[in-house]
C-alpha cells in the first residue's frame, strides 16, 4: 500500500483525566486527609477491593485490585474510605460544565475522563494556543472542583494519540503530542503504554518482530491488518499511530446491567435470588430511564475457588418492567450448580430497542399494563428516593447493594 505521512495539521483534540479521581474528591472534601495515604475501596472490609488510591498511598504500592488487608500490609495507616457515588457525579458533572465553557463537541469517556474536539471552535478561531487553553481550563477545573484537585491533559491530532500524552508526566501535567515530536515520544514508550494495546495484543506483536511503538509504527498497514491482527483493527492502528482519527464513532447503547460484589458469600438460592431481584431493579430503573425495553438478557456468577458460569439468552417477550427481567434472570439462576460460594453476581439486558411513547392508564388489564406499572413505581422512587417502593422479596435489602458508580457509565447522568 502506498505509505501513509504523518498528520501534519495543528493538534485540535484534547483528552484530559482526573487525577486519582475518587481519591483525591475525598481529599478535596476533607483537608484532614490531604497528602496522607488513602485507598477508596469497594467495602472496608479485609476483602473489599480498592478502586482509587491517592497519589501517597500509590507511592506505596497500594493501587486498583489490591484489597484492604493487602493495603494495610503495605501501610498500616492507609485511610480506607467507602465510595460515595453522589459526591463523584456532583464533581463529574462540573467538571463537564468547565469543559462546555470552550466548545460544545465534549465528549465523556468515564467517570473522570473528557474528550474535547477544537475543529472549529471559537477558541481555534481566535488563534488561541490550545497548550495555553489548556493551562487555563486546569486551573479553571481548580476554581470549580477544589485546590486540591488536579488533572492530566494531553492534545494531539487525533484521540488516541491525545489519550496517550495525557497518560505521561502524571499528576498535574500536560503534553502535546504533534508530528514535530510523535517519534521522539513513542521511543520513550512500551507497547502496553499505547492505550488499547494490553498483554495479548503485546504478545501478537512480538510474535512478528514487533517489540516497540517505534516498530508499530514503522510497519505496513497490510502486514497489520492481514498478518498481525487479522482485521480492519490492523488498518486502524496504522492510522492511529500516525495521528490520523479513527476512534470518533458512536456505537450507540448495546446494553444496560449492574453487578454485586457478595460482602457474604454464599451458595443459598434464596439470598441468592433476592440480591438477583435487586440487581433487576437497578438494571430496569436504568432501561427505563434510557427508555428502552430489551430482547436479550445475560448473568454472570463467579465462585470463590474461581471459577465461572454465564450464560446469554434472547427472550420471546420483550422485557420493561423489572418483573419482567427478574422472571427470565431467575430461570438462568434456577439453572446454575454451585461449585462454591458465589462471589460476584452481574445482570444485564441487550437487543435494546427503543419504546415507543404510550397513552396507558395504569391498570388496563393486559399485559401491556406493565409498563404503566412500572413507570408509576418509578415516578415514586424518582420523587421520594430509590427504592421507596419495591417487590416483596426485596423487603429489608436497604443496606445491600450500594450505590455504585461504574467509571464507564455516564450517559445517564445528563
Amino acid at each position: 500500500m502506498t505509505d501513509l505521512p504523518i498528520n501534519e495539521a495543528p493538534p485540535l483534540v484534547m483528552h484530559i483525566d482526573l487525577n486519582s479521581c475518587f481519591a483525591i474528591i475525598e481529599q478535596q472534601a476533607n483537608p484532614l486527609i490531604r497528602h496522607k495515604p488513602v485507598a477508596v475501596a469497594a467495602y472496608d472490609t479485609p476483602g473489599g477491593m480498592v478502586l482509587a488510591a491517592s497519589y501517597e498511598a500509590k507511592r506505596l504500592g497500594i493501587k486498583l485490585g489490591v484489597n484492604v488487608r493487602e493495603a494495610r500490609q503495605l501501610c498500616p495507616d492507609v485511610i480506607v474510605l467507602m465510595p460515595d457515588p453522589e459526591k463523584y457525579r456532583n464533581a463529574h458533572r462540573r467538571f463537564r460544565q468547565v469543559l462546555l465553557n470552550y466548545t460544545s463537541e465534549v465528549v465523556p469517556k468515564s467517570i473522570d475522563e473528557f474528550v474535547i474536539d477544537f475543529h472549529g471552535s471559537p477558541v481555534v478561531r481566535q488563534g488561541r494556543s490550545l497548550t495555553e487553553v489548556g493551562y487555563e481550563i486546569k486551573a479553571a477545573i481548580k476554581q470549580s472542583l477544589g485546590e486540591y484537585v488536579t488533572v492530566n491533559v494531553g492534545i494531539a491530532t487525533n484521540r488516541s494519540l491525545a489519550k496517550t500524552a495525557a497518560n505521561l508526566h502524571k499528576p498535574d501535567g500536560l503534553t502535546v503530542i504533534d508530528a514535530h515530536n510523535l517519534r521522539q515520544t513513542l521511543a520513550t514508550l512500551a507497547l502496553v503504554d499505547l492505550p488499547g494495546i494490553n498483554r495479548r495484543y503485546e504478545a501478537r506483536l512480538n510474535q512478528v518482530g514487533i517489540y516497540t511503538p517505534l516498530q508499530f509504527l514503522d510497519t505496513d498497514g497490510d502486514f497489520l491488518k492481514k498478518r498481525v491482527f487479522r482485521s480492519k483493527v490492523g488498518m486502524d492502528w496504522y492510522y492511529r499511530l500516525r495521528g490520523w482519527e479513527v476512534d470518533n464513532v458512536n456505537w450507540g447503547r448495546k446494553s444496560f446491567g449492574h453487578q454485586y460484589a457478595l460482602s457474604h458469600k454464599t451458595t443459598d438460592k434464596l439470598e441468592l435470588s433476592q440480591l438477583l431481584m435487586k440487581l433487576c431493579e437497578k438494571t430496569g430503573r436504568r432501561l427505563r430511564r434510557g427508555g428502552y425495553s430489551a430482547g436479550g438478557i445475560r448473568l454472570w456468577l463467579t465462585f470463590a475457588n474461581h471459577s465461572y458460569w454465564g450464560k446469554g439468552q434472547a427472550t420471546t417477550n420483550e422485557m420493561y418492567s423489572t418483573q419482567d427481567i427478574y422472571w427470565q434472570a431467575q430461570k438462568l439462576l434456577d439453572q446454575v450448580i454451585m461449585p462454591a460460594n458465589v462471589t460476584n453476581m452481574s445482570v444485564s439486558v441487550y437487543r435494546l430497542k427503543v419504546c415507543e411513547p404510550e397513552q396507558l392508564g395504569l391498570f388496563d388489564g393486559s399485559r401491556i399494563d406493565k409498563k404503566a406499572l412500572a413507570k408509576a413505581t418509578d415516578e415514586v422512587n424518582d420523587r421520594y428516593g430509590e427504592f421507596t417502593l419495591v417487590p416483596a422479596i426485596m423487603a429489608s435489602m436497604d443496606d445491600i447493594i450500594l450505590d455504585r458508580i461504574a467509571f464507564g457509565n455516564v450517559k445517564e447522568l445528563y
